[in-house]
């Protein structure tokens, strides 16, 4: 029997390997130990059907559809599926109006799993909301994306959230050597010859995705010619052709937090803020002018006045970007990023900003003082509009008066660290407040 009779002899339409092997029981399900092994909640609840509104978070192929099929098949009530993708209000809704008639003429309850919940605006999730609350149903929601972004707010604190972790390839190894073993659902029908580094070049390529592991696996199976003996020998040559590189998904989710750690990088690590942004730009192909904002805004937020030339390096490094381009703004704008890393680094800028707002919601009407007030114009000195000093008058070029109105005239905004170039305007405000240089 060749693999295309075994097939189309198990399901009219021929299933993939991948499907015809997906775990049907807790026990076959493998990965995520860290919610659904031996003694875990998870699995508590699944064994005894007690399962609440869960949401399942995590990449692409990390169990979240198999564990809910798990979860239908433990279930004694009724479980619906709905992809948000094509699923509409009027689909809910439905799904509602047949869980209420299932409850009262059954008194069974109904699960409704939704698979990329991320994929439901507003609208169609607040369909959902008064039936999960009721208790009318039990909501059981899986995304790739990050729920807090993307879930409704009371949705997701009326649902328990478990997010599951990436796969390994040892986890793809041991769901390819059962399909290998299996003459049911597998390929154990076959006689099969798979070298140990085929099997590990396979799992580290898919980078532990058990589907693509198996998919790689039965292309091998299916395109590799038997010995004499009727031996298929599936060898790393073999495995190289039949998987390759995935290419790097880049979603909202990602995005955000590969920005986050570029940022939080420049704060303290040239390596780190050198391979995010390179990593973001060649390996998930954002937008370099996306890094270069956060750059300039770093330069100011985080290095300020203690190197005012960083943020010099980087508005130059946006204007060489819309000149000439990437690649060749590679190497400026990697200039600018290792220049800011490497500078002194100072908060006291946004530090001062919140100081400032601090006041303004005290002062909430502040009033100029009178020397500062515009007298350009006849008779403002009849309006007491006078006794400015002109500091350019004085000694150094400064003059003691009042600048802030008069309910927070003693208040300090701005202080300057001992960071860099601020050093020197830490000693210029001490000088011109009369305090201690150590205070």
């Amino acid at each position: 029997m060749d693999l295309f009779t075994y097939a189309s002899s198990q399901d009219p339409v021929g299933k993939l390997l991948a499907d015809r092997m997906r775990p049907t029981t807790l026990d076959e399900y493998i990965g995520q130990e860290q919610i659904v092994g031996k003694g875990k909640l998870l699995r508590r609840a699944i064994e005894a059907d007690q399962v609440t509104s869960i949401l399942l978070y995590g990449p692409p192929g990390t169990g979240k559809t198999t564990l809910a099929n798990i979860i239908a098949n433990r279930t004694q009530g009724e479980f619906m599926k709905l992809n948000a993708v094509d699923a509409s209000v009027k689909d809910v809704r439905e799904i509602i109006e047949l869980a209420k008639s299932t409850k009262a003429m059954y008194g069974r309850k109904t699960t409704l799993f939704l698979d990329e919940v991320h994929r439901f605006n507003t609208s169609r999730q607040d369909a959902l909301l008064p039936a999960v609350e009721q208790g009318i149903l039990i909501f059981i929601g899986a995304t790739t994306e990050n729920p807090f972004h993307h879930v409704n707010g009371a949705l997701l604190s009326r649902s328990t959230l478990f997010q599951l972790e990436p796969l390994t390839a040892e986890h793809a190894l041991i769901a390819m050597r059962r399909a290998i073993a299996d003459p049911v659902k597998g390929l154990g029908f076959m006689r099969l010859q798979v070298d140990e580094e085929a099997l590990q070049h396979i799992g580290q390529m898919a980078n532990g995705d058990i589907r693509r592991s198996l998919n790689a696996l039965e292309l091998a199976a299916l395109t590799t010619s038997p010995e004499p003996d009727g031996t298929v020998h599936i060898t790393r040559e073999v495995a190289e052709e039949s998987i390759r590189r995935p290419i790097v998904k880049a979603d909202e989710s990602t995005q955000y937090d590969v920005l986050s750690a570029f940022h939080k990088s420049v704060r303290g690590s040239s390596d780190a803020a050198l391979f995010w942004f390179l990593y973001a730009v060649e390996k998930l192909g954002m937008d370099p002018m996306t890094f270069l904002r956060r750059l300039i805004v770093a330069c100011s937020e985080d290095i300020g006045l203690a190197n005012p030339q960083a943020m010099v390096q980087s508005v130059t490094a946006m204007d060489a970007y819309h000149k000439i381009g990437w690649p060749e703004s590679k190497y400026i704008i990697s200039q600018a990023i290792l220049f800011a890393v490497e500078s002194p680094k100072s908060n006291s800028i946004p530090l001062a900003i919140m100081r400032a707002q601090e006041l303004m919601e005290r002062v909430k009407s502040a009033e100029v003082p009178l020397h500062l007030r515009d007298t350009h114009y006849k008779g403002a000195e009849k309006l007491g509009h006078k006794g400015y000093m002109y500091p350019h008058n004085y000694p150094g070029h400064f003059v003691r008066q009042q600048y802030l109105p008069d309910e927070i005239q003693h208040e300090v905004i701005f202080a300057a660290t001992n960071q860099g170039t601020e050093e020197k305007m830490k000693l210029n405000q001490h000088k011109r407040r009369g305090t201690p240089t150590d205070s």
